[in-house]
């Protein structure tokens, strides 16, 4: 393994390079495990879309898919999507920094820098540290969500124990991840009432979403929240802001709705409602069917899912972070303010151009892919940008046409899905072989905006 990254940091010389290499071997290795005809529950081999499009969702933590996950894929099949889903949950370069430092306890300079790139660390030095702790911590909040699970399908739905251990064990590491997959037909409906179940999976969704450096900070300063870092404050806040008002506002659209909230109870439409906010941070399980949703609340869901959770952890989007400081530089644009201040620090111009930076390509590669998919599909405009959102966001909501979509449709979404776990920024740099440095500046012109 030491010589394998080796190779690949000696070959490649930005970390971002190396990260996009390792998501897409996993992606590789996964297709060829699903091809194979032990994967399935005929015995007949995967289409090769199929295994590429469901490999594709795992590693990049979607939920996305072609096929009904239970009744398509063996057990064998089942259990190559967990592990899929864990190596794309931690990282590739995480998994080979572990790998690597329980081979020879050694990791060389170049070796942390990749490592760094791929958990978002804030210095190399203590990556080692850091790896051990992401592990760790993984391990233990799976396990949480694991025994609870396990216990409730025992005890509330007369599961064995060998069937309700694999069904805990399968969505710990599916919510904690942010994944979206289950083992039933209608993903997580028929357990809409059940507080134990969604709250289990809504809250490892959160924990796994905030971001590993986020919640090293808050177990190390809860405490004290005058310490906490900007990074923990932008988190934390929009987070927050976000599940609060997408609650209301999904209690408010869906309250009558007969297909959604409309049959249950005020105290199970609120459990409802609040698990509907909560998963379009990127986790892509549902409780109501997401087709019958009022197009007000597909376009909610949009917009939950761009932005998507925090910096570091297992979910998609632009981030929570990008979002906060976008408003920042808003806000301090609107006062007329030099500088962009965030409580009593200043943020650089370098975050604030890295935001822009990767909303813009965001919003850009979400426009276009909508534009395709529209050609390519007889669907709506609601559900086209839904399908398209959900894969870009890695949060994996659908209403249902994701079947449908075609092979250049499956191919696109595909593509979106890699370039949303990756990252745009992340992806540029990647593709950006030499970087440039302009060892002059040109004249300043201002010119008229808006």
């Amino acid at each position: 393994m030491n010589r394998v990254l080796a190779w690949l940091t000696s070959r490649f010389q930005q970390p971002a390079q190396v990260v996009v290499l390792g998501f897409g071997l996993a992606i590789t290795a996964g297709t060829a495990l699903l091809a194979l005809p032990a994967a399935t529950t005929s015995g007949e081999p995967a289409g090769l879309v199929d295994a590429l499009f469901t490999a594709t969702s795992a590693v990049c933590v979607t939920g996305l898919a072609v096929v009904d996950t239970a009744s398509h894929w063996s057990v064998f099949g089942e259990l190559v999507i967990a592990g899929l889903v864990q190596v794309g949950g931690l990282g590739i370069m995480t998994m080979a920094t572990v790998f690597t430092l329980l081979v020879s306890g050694r990791l060389g300079l170049r070796a942390k820098i990749v490592a760094q790139a791929e958990t978002k660390a804030l210095s190399a030095s203590d990556i080692r540290h850091v790896i051990r702790k992401v592990v760790l911590f993984t391990l233990l909040c799976e396990s949480v969500a694991a025994v609870v699970l396990t216990g409730r399908f025992m005890i509330a739905y007369g599961e064995p124990f060998g069937r309700a251990l694999y069904l805990g064990g399968f969505h710990a590491v599916a919510s904690f991840n942010n994944a979206g997959f289950a083992l039933w037909p209608d993903s997580l409906m028929r357990f809409v009432t059940d507080p134990w179940i969604c709250l289990t999976v809504a809250f490892a969704c959160i924990v796994g979403g905030l971001g590993f450096p986020v919640v090293f900070e808050l177990a190390r300063t809860w405490r004290h929240p005058h310490k906490w870092s900007v990074l923990t404050r932008i988190t934390l806040g929009v987070t927050v802001t976000l599940l609060v008002l997408g609650t209301l506002v999904f209690l408010m659209t869906e309250w009558r709705n007969p297909g959604t909230l409309g049959a249950l109870d005020e105290p199970d439409k609120l459990l409802a409602a609040f698990f509907t906010a909560v998963m379009p941070r990127s986790a892509g399980f549902n409780t109501l069917d997401v087709s019958a949703m009022y197009p007000s609340s597909w376009l909610l869901t949009d917009l939950l899912m761009f932005i998507g959770g925090g910096s570091g952890g297992t979910a998609g989007g632009i981030k929570v972070t990008t979002a906060g400081l976008l408003a920042f530089v808003v806000w301090a644009e609107l006062r007329g303010e030099s500088r962009v201040n965030v409580g009593h620090r200043r943020l650089p111009d370098t975050n604030q151009r890295q935001a822009v930076t990767v909303t813009a390509l965001g919003v850009g590669l979400v426009g276009v892919a909508t534009y395709v998919l529209l050609a390519l599909t007889p669907h709506s405009l609601d559900q086209v940008m839904l399908e398209v959102v959900s894969a870009f966001s890695t949060a994996g909501l659908s209403t249902g046409i994701t079947a449908d979509v075609g092979t250049a449709g499956h191919l696109l979404l595909v593509m979106l899905m890699f370039v949303g776990r990756i990252g745009p920024l992340t992806l540029g740099s990647a593709l950006a072989l030499n970087r440039r440095a302009r060892h002059y500046e040109l004249p300043e012109e201002r010119v008229i905006v808006g």
